[in-house]
């Protein structure tokens, strides 16, 4: 008896069907059986499962003799499934790698409930990703429930395709589908209603598939009308079971809300039609009312449904257009003041700072902040951060100011000093005598500035003249080796001087390197994340550090099988997962690393604000092409590099140097080469202590521990230091790309 019985009905689906059933049987858990049903299908579907089924035993193929539609062609495939559990997959969806297996760890960690509810993320044909909105309820539990235990997952998108269902009990509770559009509905509330034991997984298993035409319910019909039997189904099944009757409230709110969804997308009902299915579900909301429910809406006439239909939009517009009109007064009334305050002097003691597009007190500049606190405390340093969210979080005593604030303007037009590692917006006015202090983001690797020109994909998106004219207010550019000195001179063609200062955020790297060197002991300044993670004192802890891709919509790309390397690492080793801080808010880490993370096979540091505490925790760091390499070099502790698609990485978005051949370490090409570095102990072997000393000789140059402390002294005070780069000798001739142009 398999595992899972994938039901998977197919109509004029042609074009999708194969990239469906190979995310199904490529799929690294095997224990399934697919039934393919053939709904009578116009086009190539019937050839094309039979061709899968003349290939793949796993595969069973029903040829339907006249089409029934959705529903009841998955009511024909339900006899023939086997398995524990059924998954009703569309034949224009796809399953995510990895998603069979982490169903099945799931249902056996929670002793196969009635029902697991999974994520998903739409996925559209233009490209675009985007994940359930309401994910975070599929983490709020990790024990299994009812529905009236958490009725927030009645909240999450009604459908039969993001769940799998324990057999017997839809076999014993006779669940089926009815025929007609909406058929998820009267199954998928019943179900749920029903299941005394529910699961969730917090990890994207499917990809819902976004057509820009061919999609059912965006075709204009009035088999929309459908959708009112299936609700009267929804009250019937109410009716038939009195222990659910405490459920009406919300199911008729719900219903309500569903019709009027379906009458407000202009791509569902004729025209002629909409006036009659506000009138239907009127009646329907009415006939179904529960004691004391408002009929809000559907309590009046179509007519007047339109006037306030008509009423929001223009609402909406006048509301956009009035947005429109502030931000351009805003731009003009900047100007005026900054004008007017040119008339006023300079404060000679104001430095304003700012850290990852405002978002708080991180980085290089928050580096500066703290070092001008002690050596300076003349100095006032104001945070401009970009909401009340981020200004909650700053630590205490730190003055803030929002960006775009009326204090936001009256301090920009004053201050001396500007601290950023990234452009300040276009619209502040750079007034002669101020000092604009770039930090940049660490040591570049990839392309960036004005040499993504010549790479339309990298630079999607992004306004390269806009950027070169923001960054013309730069009066020094930070530098922690001369390869960036030479990178940013030609990436930013604007008219800054390079500060050899070192990287004020690493500071802390080197001075931890150097009590390690004087047998001070590793893993002390990283002790508060290993004990926030719980990762005992003993563990090798290896971070796996991999940047964003440009070949791929979205940046991310699964080069390596967390589960399986983490599980190769074996006893005695925690994995600490830190993606690019591009990634954190997207669909990445619902592809399954929040739940390694919950399960406790890795330990997920991505939203970590502060990168420096996780470098310190940690052992031996992996990275294909990030630049956090070259600030964990200063640690002076392994470094491996996972360069399996450096070619495709370098021709989409270019890069200065060719580190697969000027490595801080190792480098492995596949999986199987990076298993054998740690099953080997060549990750940490005299040969890469050998690459690492020539590495950190070139690129940790001016990183002395006293960065920050430069900075202010000799760029904020107008003081004299000792130049930086008296802790590692003079760096050897390198085979740097940018010699070529």
């Amino acid at each position: 008896m398999p595992r899972f019985s994938l039901i998977v009905p197919c109509y004029q689906v042609q074009g999708f069907l194969r990239e469906c059933l190979d995310s199904v049987l490529e799929q690294s858990f095997h224990d399934i059986e697919v039934i393919a049903v053939d709904d009578r299908s116009p086009d190539g579907c019937g050839a094309i499962l039979d061709e899968y089924a003349a290939r793949d035993p796993r595969v069973r193929v029903l040829h339907l003799p006249e089409n029934v539609g959705l529903g009841r062609a998955r009511n024909a495939g339900l006899p023939y499934a086997t398995g524990d559990f059924l998954f009703f997959l569309d034949s224009d969806d796809t399953l995510t790698p990895g998603a069979l297996r982490a169903i099945a760890d799931r249902l056996a960690e929670t002793g196969d409930p009635d029902v697991l509810v999974f994520d998903y993320a739409r996925t559209y044909w233009w490209g675009g990703t985007r994940r359930n909105a309401l994910a975070e309820l599929l983490g709020a539990r990790s024990d299994t429930f009812t529905a009236a235990e958490h009725p927030a997952i009645l909240d999450l998108l009604m459908v039969v395709w993001n769940k799998v269902y324990r057999r017997d009990f839809v076999e014993e509770n006779g669940f089926q589908f009815p025929p007609g559009y909406y058929e998820d509905t009267p199954w998928t509330f019943p179900v749920m209603l029903s299941a005394d034991r529910i699961a969730t997984l917090d990890r994207i298993c499917l990809n819902y598939r976004q057509r820009r035409q061919g999609n059912i319910l965006s075709t204009t019909s009035r088999k929309h009308f459908d959708v009112h039997d299936q609700y009267r189904r929804v009250f019937a099944f109410l009716d038939s079971r009195p222990e659910l009757a405490g459920w009406r409230p919300l199911l008729h709110r719900k219903m309500g809300e569903h019709c009027l969804d379906i009458l407000a997308k202009p791509d569902r009902l004729p025209p002629a039609a909409r006036g009659e299915f506000f009138r239907r579900t009127a009646e329907l909301y009415r006939a179904f009312r529960p004691e004391g429910a408002d009929l809000g809406v559907l309590g009046g006439s179509y007519p007047a449904y339109r006037l306030r239909q008509q009423a929001e939009r223009a609402g909406r517009e006048g509301g956009r257009q009035a947005l429109r009109v502030r931000r351009a007064a805003g731009v003009r009334v900047r100007r005026a003041l900054t004008g007017l305050r040119a008339l006023r002097p300079l404060d000679e003691n104001l430095v304003l700072y700012s850290a990852f597009s405002h978002r708080g007190m991180l980085g290089d500049p928050a580096a500066v902040y703290r070092a001008a606190r002690e050596i300076a405390p003349g100095l006032r340093g104001v945070w401009v951060v970009k909401d009340e969210e981020v200004a909650a979080g700053l630590p205490a005593g730190v003055e803030h100011v929002l960006l775009d604030s009326p204090e936001y303007l009256r301090l920009t037009a004053r201050a001396k000093f500007f601290v950023n590692d990234v452009n300040w917006p276009g619209t502040l006015v750079k007034r002669p005598g101020s000092v604009h202090v770039h930090t940049h983001r660490g040591t570049p690797l990839k392309y960036l500035g004005a040499d993504l020109l010549g790479k339309p994909g990298a630079r999607l998106g992004f306004d390269v003249p806009q950027m070169l004219r923001r960054a013309d207010r730069w009066d020094h550019s930070l530098v922690a080796n001369r390869h960036s000195e030479l990178v940013w001179e030609r990436a930013y063609p604007c008219h800054f001087a390079s500060a050899r200062t070192g990287s004020p955020r690493n500071d802390v790297l080197v001075n931890a390197g150097r009590r390690e060197a004087g047998g001070g002991g590793g893993g002390v300044a990283g002790g508060g994340f290993r004990e926030r993670y719980g990762i005992p004192a003993d563990h090798t802890v290896v971070l796996y550090a991999p940047t964003r891709r440009d070949y791929v919509r979205g940046g991310h790309v699964d080069r390596i099988d967390l589960t399986g390397f983490a599980a190769d690492l074996g006893p005695g080793h925690t994995l600490v997962v830190r993606l690019h801080p591009a990634l954190a808010t997207g669909p990445a880490r619902g592809l399954g690393l929040a739940e390694l993370h919950r399960r406790g096979i890795v330990v997920d540091a991505t939203c970590e604000p502060h990168a420096e505490e996780v470098m310190l925790a940690s052992d031996v760091l992996v990275t294909d092409y990030s630049s956090l390499m070259f600030d964990y070099a200063n640690l002076d502790r392994p470094i491996v590099v996972h360069a399996d698609d450096w070619a495709t990485f370098t021709a989409s978005r270019g890069a200065y140097l060719d580190i697969t051949a000027e490595a801080p370490g190792h480098v492995s090409h596949s999986y199987r080469e990076l298993a054998w570095l740690f099953a080997s102990g060549g990750w940490r072997d005299e040969e890469s202590a050998r690459l690492r000393a020539d590495f950190r000789s070139r690129f940790c140059e001016f990183d002395d521990g006293r960065a920050a402390e430069r900075v202010v002294r000799t760029l904020l005070l107008g003081e004299s230091m000792p130049p930086a780069g008296a802790r590692v000798p003079e760096p050897a001739a390198g085979h740097d790309l940018l010699a070529a142009t």
